[in-house]
């Protein structure tokens, strides 16, 4: 039996550590709404949305909740991989009862320079991914056929299951099993989501940026600030329960179907520079549901979807190369952080470029997401020079580059799928905003199996 005074002390430990993640998740959302100008709905609408399993009804929500259907979507995903050091560094604490790293990091383990764990970082990048990008290839092919309610309550539940399953897992394997459904919520959830915006006013598009981008940064940054303060890693995780029951109540509570309403005061895009996805083989035709599209049909318009699918999987070749590769080799040992911290540092400043960047769209805008591609490749290349050869002076430069790395990744996320809203057809955009979303998820995944050898190389290194 564990000490009486000690179960208290975690008890209310914990409790605190939720109030804190309620009062941040507050304060994000308040933010959130705040920077709003205009008066967006979110609600599934008309026909279509009987059809889906939601009401009809007439109130109007505010333009904030896209935004945190956002945020509690990608919140576990990016938990998992702020911990994802933590998870690998259970076997090398003595006596450790859960299993996430409790307490301050030992010193360098191996007799690499690196510092490395057994297994790379990359492994719960796989591991949070593959299941992302299994919903997503098999989304496009009949995965409409479900109503979105019951999508977004596996969602729900599958983010809960993974914060109780890692805290109080004592292995490794049942931990990634954790990061497994963490997975599995976030592709859900994605492709529920991203499929809604086909029948809402654009500007939405913007708003659910900024909410992934905000998740990014929320959950690197309680996550690096609670274990900070000194909460244990296994209540960190527990104390974010509240954001899967925040994403279930904000959408089967809070809202609602608004009438058919003229999705305007959009701009659209320049006549002389818009460049229509489809060629003329697929003609015009009035609005309808995109899953109604023949196989041809389907086909030709994800051809034309490539000009922007491929630079985004390069970015995110690149940016989750460096940051489930690279990020663990980056060590610097003329510092007072310790090896954890620097890893929490980097997810937490990498985060924080997302989020900028994400709600960047009313400010800037890029079509020719090519060259934010290059840029990100570029990232990459420095890094891993960096690592070989070591003429990075200093860890703040690296932070630099990594809050840019960031900055570009959430660019080109936003920029991608608003570009695809403005040039598709109401019947074929619902189609392509789901088939676009493999481009993110496919360049992680290459990245997790490229990093796992580059790990290996570098820490045999003496």
């Amino acid at each position: 039996m564990g000490n009486p005074r000690a179960l208290s002390r975690d008890s209310a430990t914990c409790c605190a550590a939720a109030r804190n993640a309620r009062l941040l998740l507050k304060t994000f959302t308040l933010l959130l709404g705040a920077n709003s100008d205009s008066s967006l709905t979110w609600g599934p609408s008309g026909s279509r949305a009987e059809r889906h399993g939601r009401p009809r009804g007439l109130a109007t929500v505010p333009d904030r909740f896209p935004g945190i259907l956002g945020l509690c979507n990608n919140f576990s995903y990016v938990v998992m991989l702020s911990a994802a050091y933590d998870i690998l560094h259970h076997d090398t604490v003595p006596g450790n009862q859960s299993h996430v790293d409790p307490g301050p990091a030992p010193p360098p383990h191996n007799s690499s320079r690196f510092d490395c764990n057994p297994v790379s970082t990359a492994a719960v990048l796989l591991a949070d991914i593959l299941p992302t990008l299994v919903i997503k290839l098999l989304a496009p092919l009949g995965l409409h056929l479900l109503p979105y309610s019951p999508r977004v309550l596996v969602s729900g539940l599958c983010a809960a299951g993974s914060f109780l399953l890692v805290a109080f897992s004592d292995s490794v394997e049942i931990s990634l099993c954790g990061v497994v459904l963490a997975s599995i919520s976030s592709g859900l959830g994605e492709v529920t989501f991203l499929s809604l915006t086909a029948i809402y006013p654009r500007a939405v598009i913007s708003w659910w940026s900024s909410g992934t981008g905000g998740a990014g940064l929320l959950g690197a940054l309680s996550y690096l600030g609670l274990t900070q303060a000194g909460l244990s890693p296994q209540n960190t995780l527990l104390s974010m329960l509240g954001v899967p029951a925040l994403l279930l109540a904000s959408y089967f509570l809070l809202l609602t179907a608004p009438e058919p309403q003229d999705p305007g005061g959009e701009e659209e895009a320049d006549p002389a520079t818009r460049q229509p996805l489809l060629r003329p083989e697929v003609p015009e035709a009035k609005p309808a549901s995109s899953w109604n599209l023949s196989c041809r049909e389907k086909w030709t318009i994800f051809k034309g979807l490539l000009y922007y699918i491929i630079p985004l999987v390069l970015v995110y070749f690149a940016e989750y190369f460096i940051n489930q590769g690279l990020f663990e080799l980056l060590f610097f040992q003329n510092t007072h952080l310790t090896h954890t911290q620097q890893y929490r540092w980097y997810q937490m400043l990498y985060q924080a470029g997302v989020f900028a960047s994400r709600s960047s769209l009313r400010c800037c805008r890029i079509r020719f997401t090519w060259a934010l591609a290059m840029l990100q490749c570029l990232n990459m290349a420095v890094l891993l020079a960096d690592i070989w050869l070591g003429f990075l002076p200093s860890i703040y430069l690296v932070f630099l580059i990594i809050l840019y790395e960031g900055l570009l990744g959430g660019a080109a996320y936003v920029n991608t799928f608003h570009n695809i809203a403005l040039e598709t057809s109401d019947k074929h955009r619902e189609f392509a905003m789901a088939a676009a979303c493999i481009s993110d998820t496919l360049g992680i995944s290459l990245s997790g199996l490229l990093a796992l050898p580059v790990h290996n190389f570098f820490c045999r290194l003496s």
